[in-house]
């Protein structure tokens, strides 16, 4: 059994998807392989509403898998967000991830590529 905050996790792999689960926790984290302003996040992202993309950056912030940079002081804000290191050791699971989507994409015939 593991505990953060006060909260079990009966094994690793629920422990994992505590800061990965989620629609689209991964789907950003993967983006911010390299580091992006808010606006270009937004753009990679058109069918997540503002308020979701917020959420889970504030979360993905509080679990220390990003860092949010504001630039400016007055409106409008230039934020930018990029992996921590500790984001970083999500990498190579991020790839294989995205690699099996691939595959799975190519080899199955229920998947169909739109634009």
């Amino acid at each position: 059994m593991y505990c953060i905050d006060d909260k079990k996790y009966p094994c690793t792999t629920s422990l994992t998807m505590k800061y990965i689960g989620g629609k689209w926790k991964a789907v950003i984290l993967i983006h911010l392989i390299r580091k992006l302003r808010y606006s270009e996040l937004r753009k990679q992202l058109p069918m997540v509403t503002e308020r979701t993309i917020s959420l889970q950056l504030k979360e993905l912030e509080e679990d220390g898998l990003i860092k949010r940079t504001v630039h400016t002081s007055k409106p409008p804000l230039k934020v930018e967000y990029e992996l921590t290191e500790f984001g970083t050791t999500l990498i190579p699971l991020l790839q294989a991830i995205s690699e099996w989507g691939r595959e799975t994409a190519k080899n199955n015939k229920r998947v169909a590529f739109v634009e």
